[in-house]
């Protein structure tokens, strides 16, 4: 816009200075068609003081340098300010002699740069009886030409610079500054800044512009936050197969243990057995004895190992809450001795159970003697149906209860706290497959009183019946 608007001046000026200039010639013409016939008159009669007064009247106007008055053959006859004495050799005087036209040019008379304008001088008849010279200054031509055009530049440079500061701080504030915060929040998304918004400010493009940008990072967070979630529930189910790898590899290791181990141990069991019949003194009788211990246990332990090794519950059957219970207590007592924990049995709701009722003992088995093994004086056994209609198996015992290190290790394969000899590390991941195959749910935690809590929970589709409260 600025280059337009000067090259528009420069046009300008160029035509305003010929206008100019046409202007000043013009008003010379004027000045000597004025007097030219005065002084025509004043020639005819030889007045030549009617021609000075004439020329003198002239150049008092102050706009002409010089005047002066010739005759056909060139030579002066009157003058006055700057002018020239003999016009013999002029081209201008000789052609406006020849033509009858006004000549005009720029020149040098004595030493100055003026403006010579040639007039003819004619009698009323039309006949040329001489030639009137007015000159001017050269430079009241470019003055005229400067003045005007400083004027112009002054002008346009005052534009310049008020569009400058327009364009530059209205730029800035309504464009620019918005601009740069769109530019700055993309260099940080760039960055890993993925939380880098815009205020939607300025121009409506430009909120536009913010508006989307915003709803793109925004699709990219939502879009990265549910590859995550894909990305963690992938590595859970590769972490889930890898268990289950691990379980089946376990599981037919363990029965092939269990079987390799199961017909020698009963062939040592039956020949201690045999001896202790035989010999009767007190040292072989303790001897024989720890042998058949040991051989019990082996013997428990390959039973754990077959238990883990079972497939999926294949056989349902049903059985009531309360006799399911009770076989268990029953069977663990058998391994107490005297003046150990007792096991004490809370109200209970009457429910009959559809459910594998041989791996479901075991699994009772498997909790209550861990809790008995653990408690100082008691084992509380309860059960409650909850408001979704699920049967909840709760078992407390008042021992130290489980370090938080072992909440989730105490349900994976062959880990215990119990010291060596004492526990195999299979009992509770027993039960958590004993319960996972009947759709249900094993539960590790402390209680309030500081002594370690299982819960066996069983889903509404292992009751036989609708729930109703009941006592033993």
């Amino acid at each position: 816009m600025l280059l337009i608007s000067g090259a528009a001046i420069t046009v300008g000026l160029q035509v305003a200075s010929e206008n100019a200039n046409d202007r000043l010639k013009s008003d010379l013409e004027l000045l000597g068609r004025a007097i030219s016939l005065p002084i025509s008159d004043a020639l005819l009669n030889n007045d030549l003081d009617t021609v000075q007064a004439n020329l003198d009247s002239v150049f008092s106007i102050g706009r002409v340098y010089g005047a002066s008055v010739y005759n056909v053959y060139g030579e002066q006859v009157a003058e006055a300010g700057v002018t020239e004495t003999d016009l013999s050799n002029s081209r201008l005087a000789l052609q406006t002699v020849q033509t009858g036209i006004k000549q005009d040019d720029y020149r040098r008379v004595e030493g100055r740069d003026v403006f010579s304008q040639f007039l003819p001088i004619v009698d009323r008849g039309g006949r040329i009886i001489g030639l009137l010279q007015i000159n001017r200054r050269a430079s009241d031509f470019d003055e005229s030409f400067e003045e005007l055009s400083q004027y112009a530049w002054l002008t346009w440079s005052a534009f310049a610079i008020i569009t400058i500061a327009v364009l530059v701080f209205g730029h800035y504030r309504g464009v620019g500054r918005h601009v740069v915060q769109l530019k700055d929040a993309m260099l940080q998304v760039a960055g890993g800044n993925r939380t880098a918004r815009v205020k939607p400010e300025g121009p409506s493009e430009l909120q536009e512009v913010a508006q989307g940008l915003n709803r793109m990072l925004d699709s990219i967070e939502q879009a990265e936050k549910e590859l995550e979630q894909r990305r963690q529930h992938e590595a859970s189910l590769q972490q889930a197969l890898r268990e289950q790898e691990k379980m089946a590899a376990i599981g037919s290791v363990a029965s092939g243990v269990a079987h390799e181990l199961g017909a020698p141990l009963t062939v040592i069991d039956g020949r201690a057995s045999r001896l202790l019949r035989t010999h009767k003194d007190e040292e072989s009788q303790r001897q024989l004895q720890a042998v058949r211990g040991q051989v019990q246990r082996l013997t428990g332990l390959v039973n754990q190992l077959l238990a883990f090794s079972r497939t999926p519950v294949q056989h349902r059957e049903s059985i009531a809450l309360a006799t399911l219970i009770d076989t268990a207590i029953t069977s663990i007592q058998f391994e107490q001795d005297k003046g150990a924990a007792r096991v004490k049995l809370g109200e209970l709701p009457a429910v009959t159970l559809k459910v594998d009722i041989k791996r479901l003992e075991l699994a009772l088995v498997n909790v209550m003697r861990n809790a008995l093994q653990a408690a100082q004086h008691v084992v509380n056994i309860n059960a409650e149906v909850d408001s979704n209609s699920a049967l909840k198996i709760i078992i407390d015992d008042d021992g130290e209860g489980l370090p938080d290190n072992m909440k989730e290790k105490a349900l994976h394969p062959f880990e215990t706290n119990k010291p060596q000899g004492k526990g195999t590390g299979l009992g509770l991941t027993i039960v958590k497959h004993v319960l996972s195959d009947h759709q249900g749910e094993l539960t590790l935690t402390n209680n309030d009183k500081g002594g370690c809590r299982v819960i066996l929970c069983l889903p509404a589709s292992s009751l036989a019946d609708k729930p109703a409260l009941g006592g033993q």
